[in-house]
């Protein structure tokens, strides 16, 4: 059994010598990395849940797997009940509330699942042995206890064509080469949350390839740390802040998000990596099975988030001397109301759930694109009613250098006093919490990435009319008016 901690599973990122250009500059260091750091920190988080000293915190990140015959992290799990994907739920949600961040590892998780069952339906229609391959590397995943990061988005280019009509047809992932041993990838992936933080990378079609797309139907997997693999780090704001001393103004001073550019150039890939190899119907079952299991994941990972976001409004709110105004108190109701309808959802979609004929268990669809299209919404609107109840010392406070300045630092903490008992640094550490994730670098993942990670709204809408069932519902309406 190998139910890593979070200081193991740090030291076995470390061993990688993964290298990436950050700011300008090739770093090989990223463990010491002020930008990194705080990310590699969140994922650990999901680690250290399997330890933790309270038993039922202990029983939602281990469960027995099937596959391994072992006790594993569910980060590595694929899902063998309507159980198993509450438990999911909820365990994102406690991962968000405990960083307050983006802590990585759902995207890994989503991908196995939606793979698993694929790789099973293509097998039984194809003749393929995508599945025996597959199992035989999430057993690895499981028994190493490894970070795996699920890599969907390309580039895409001009949007309005498809990918072989594109002037540069690496602008969505595709087999360059095909050996006798495997097969040569070049493109780039977008978006990739937590790249750097990870064992291995999990590669999918971003979309469902048709006639002449078989090249851009493939989904393979490969260690992190692979020759040809280039990694980007992307910026967010506010994020230099990171790098400074007194940790004050970052706002959330343990934890952090991060965002990679990943470019595969001329990256080989062996046989027993590669899970789907030119089957087009399967490239868009892929995607769509991915899409949703990551839906579900929102309702999670975002309401966890939004928890802290709500405690430090209410927080600062009774730190203002406000808390007791009734207009502040409906605030917090409703802002509490829409964290919860999110949770609501990712807990019915998966109370909703069905096996699939492979065996894992998938959400309910509808269901997951409903939760998501909901995080495309509330969180905005709690970051509005928090902006509202903070005031707008959000945006005009002097630095922490000006704090510890011997000449500013008392004006600062005389005429930033409010409530009594409320200690006006700790009013300043409050507000700069908020600040992070409704306008610093917390907001990439809670703001930026609910409207478009796991697809932007209209691909909730498009997948929530083919669900839909409107003719069923129609039929209905016709068997009781005695419609023929």
């Amino acid at each position: 059994m190998a139910l890593k901690t979070g200081r193991e599973y740090q030291q076995s990122i470390e061993k990688l010598a993964l290298e990436a250009h950050v700011m300008g500059r090739t770093e090989t260091q990223l463990g010491d990395h002020g930008l990194v750091q705080p990310s590699r920190a969140a994922v650990a988080v999901t680690y250290d849940g399997a330890h933790a000293e309270d038993a039922a915190t202990r029983a939602l990140f281990r469960v027995h797997s099937p596959l391994c015959k072992e006790e594993v992290n569910r980060f590595t799990h694929l899902h063998r009940s309507t159980d198993d994907l509450v438990k999911k739920v909820t365990m994102q949600r406690y991962c968000g509330h405990t960083t307050g961040c983006c802590f990585q590892r759902c995207v890994g998780m989503d991908a196995a699942n939606a793979v698993y069952s694929t790789t099973f339906d293509c097998d039984a229609a194809c003749g393929t042995d995508y599945h025996a391959r597959f199992n035989a590397y999430w057993t690895m995943i499981q028994k190493d206890d490894l970070v795996v990061d699920g890599a969907m988005t390309d580039p895409k280019g001009d949007r309005g064509k498809r990918p072989k009509d594109q002037k540069d047809p690496d602008l969505f992932l595709r087999v360059v080469d095909r050996k006798p041993e495997g097969v040569v990838v070049c493109g780039a992936k977008l978006h990739q949350t937590g790249m750097l933080n990870a064992h291995e990378v999990l590669v999918m079609p971003t979309m469902g390839m048709r006639e002449g797309e078989a090249d851009w139907a493939i989904c393979f997997a490969v260690p992190t740390n692979t020759p040809g693999i280039r990694y980007i780090y992307g910026r967010q704001t506010s994020d230099t802040r990171k790098l400074e001393t007194p940790s004050l103004d970052m706002g959330n001073p343990r934890y952090g998000g991060q965002e990679v550019m990943t470019v595969f150039d001329h990256v080989f890939v062996p046989h027993e990596r590669i899970f789907l190899n030119g089957e087009l119907p399967y490239s868009g079952r892929l995607v769509e099975r991915f899409a949703a299991y990551h839906r579900q994941s929102y309702g999670g990972c975002k309401v966890g988030v939004g928890d802290v976001l709500i405690g430090a409004t209410a927080l600062i709110a009774r730190m203002n001397g406000v808390a007791q105004a009734s207009h502040i108190k409906d605030k917090l109701v409703e802002m509490i109301h829409l964290n919860e309808t999110l949770f609501a959802c990712g807990i019915a979609c998966s109370a909703m759930g069905h096996a699939t004929a492979a065996g894992n268990f998938e959400i309910d669809m509808l269901l997951a694109n409903v939760c998501k299209l909901n995080v495309t919404r509330f969180p905005y609107e709690l970051a509005r009613l928090a902006t509202d109840i903070a005031g707008g010392l959000l945006g005009t406070m002097p630095s922490a250098h000006d704090l510890e300045d011997p000449v500013t630092g008392p004006y600062i903490k005389k005429y930033l006093a409010a409530a009594e008992g409320a200690d006006p640094v700790d009013r300043i550490k409050v507000l700069r919490l908020i600040e992070n994730l409704v306008a610093g670098s917390g907001a990439v993942a809670y703001l930026i990435e609910s409207m478009h990670g796991a697809g932007p709204p209209m691909a909730q809408r498009i997948m929530i009319g083919r669900q839909g069932g409107l003719e069923e519902k129609m039929a209905r309406v016709r068997t009781l008016l005695k419609i023929p």
